[in-house]
């Protein structure tokens, strides 16, 4: 298997995790990502790239079983108001498509604001930066390759 960026970031960070693989083709969103890996959707995040009014660009984690609510993104961060980035601007901004934008080895670091439901797990899975490839390891093990804030950012 070909490592990702994720991937050899942690390998050089010695820290262990987990990878998971399914047929990108049977992944239509991130809840059915969940399902394909059979785990609950409240540990499975999805990483999302937003564009602050100031300019900035932010990373959110949210599990696949909710939604990104923009106002209290916008409310982690300082800033007036938060919006999605394209579709289109995701991969030469991160060098991640869509469905495979893992929030370690974008080729710059954000600030990243993962959802306070989060501290629930003692793991997470998050993508490895390919579709269909996942990542799980420690919650404290992520914070040690990047920082990470917690916060409310979610909505059902």
């Amino acid at each position: 298997m070909d490592k990702t960026n994720a991937m050899r970031i942690l390998d050089k960070e010695g820290i262990s995790y987990k990878i998971y693989e399914v047929d990108p083709q049977l992944i239509k969103d991130g809840e059915s990502h969940a399902i394909l890996l059979n785990k609950d959707k409240g540990e499975v995040f999805k990483t999302l790239v937003t564009k602050g009014k100031s300019g900035e660009y932010y990373v959110f984690m949210v599990s696949v079983g909710k939604s990104l609510d923009l106002k209290k993104c916008a409310k982690s961060v300082n800033e007036k108001e938060i919006e999605m980035i394209e579709q289109k601007k995701l991969f030469p901004l991160t060098g991640y498509v869509h469905l495979g934008c893992s929030p370690l080895g974008m080729k710059k670091q954000f600030k990243t604001v993962i959802d306070e439901e989060a501290i629930l797990y003692d793991r997470v899975i998050f993508s490895g930066g390919r579709i269909g490839l996942s990542l799980e390891l420690k919650r404290e093990d992520l914070e040690k390759v990047i920082p990470i804030e917690y916060f409310d950012i979610s909505r059902e």
